[in-house]
């Protein structure tokens, strides 16, 4: 578990330096890939889907 963590705070900061900086091609794809990877792994995961769930379900009423 901690070594997961450890990896999604790593890509994390990867990928928001990436987006930062506006360089996107195969190398962030990538990172964007194996940190919600990571992420999955992580606690994180349930309250991200939640979001995720109401987010979609919000969409229709707007």
């Amino acid at each position: 578990m901690a070594v997961t963590v450890s990896l999604v705070l790593l890509y994390g900061l990867i990928l928001f330096f990436l987006l930062r900086s506006k360089t996107l091609g195969y190398g962030s794809a990538f990172i964007a890939v194996m940190f919600g990877f990571f992420l999955a792994s992580t606690g994180a995961a349930g309250p991200v889907n939640e979001l995720t769930t109401a987010v979609i379900s919000a969409i229709p009423d707007l």
